[in-house]
């Protein structure tokens, strides 16, 4: 599996579980995302965007960083430029780090769409901010792995159907979940989290920091 790491300009905290989960990535930075290569101890082998909010007093090794500009008046973010040259080098997997917060709610949330399309076209895709993690959920079985008592939600980004939770404080079974309902917001892992579903899309968004601290 060829991982590549995505640093957008989020919000990111550089937790040990976020840290480990880039280790032995390649690694991309999509203009300001650059300022969480420092903190991850990482030097991207590319740089994107346009270039219009650089992080000031840069380590050398990052300020020359080989780079991809494009024009402030373009079709694309950088985030999704960045994420359409590591598909080009043959990424299979990528994780999108900063992909939360920031001075943009509609980036934000472009990113919990744009990782929904690309585990759609069968990327393995993991969203992080390090005290957060988002993973889309597609029709058919998913185990995942946190430690008991993590918090976690399931977000429908349509109407879903068949969806069961196991490993729960509040398991499910084969239910259905209108688009839009709070029903699957704030449950607790108990043990192994495997959650199935039959229709639909979602996406987990899972909070480990509070239980696995730096």
């Amino acid at each position: 599996m060829s991982t590549f790491t995505i640093l957008l300009g989020g919000e990111f905290t550089p937790t040990q579980r976020a840290i480990a989960q880039i280790a032995g990535s390649r690694v991309i930075a999509a203009d300001a995302g650059m300022r969480h290569a420092v903190a991850v101890g990482v030097v991207p082998e590319l740089w994107v965007g346009d270039f219009d909010s650089v992080p000031k007093d840069l380590p050398t090794e990052l300020s020359q960083v080989k780079r991809e500009q494009f024009p402030a008046e373009k079709d694309n973010t950088d985030g999704e430029l960045a994420v359409e040259a590591a598909l080009a080098r043959g990424a299979d997997a990528m994780i999108l780090a900063g992909a939360f917060g920031g001075p943009r709610v509609d980036h934000a949330f472009l990113h919990l769409t744009l990782a929904m399309t690309l585990s759609e076209r069968g990327i393995n895709v993991l969203l992080t901010s390090g005290a957060q993690e988002g993973v889309p959920l597609l029709p058919g079985k998913n185990r995942l792995r946190y430690e008991d008592g993590t918090l976690f939600s399931v977000i429908a980004f349509s109407e879903l159907s068949g969806l069961s939770v196991t490993g729960a404080k509040w398991p499910l079974n084969n239910v259905k979940i209108a688009f839009g309902s709070s029903r699957t917001i704030s449950n607790e892992v108990r043990g192994n989290l495997d959650i199935e579903l039959g229709s639909g899309r979602a996406m987990l968004i899972a909070h480990p920091y509070p239980v696995q601290g730096f």
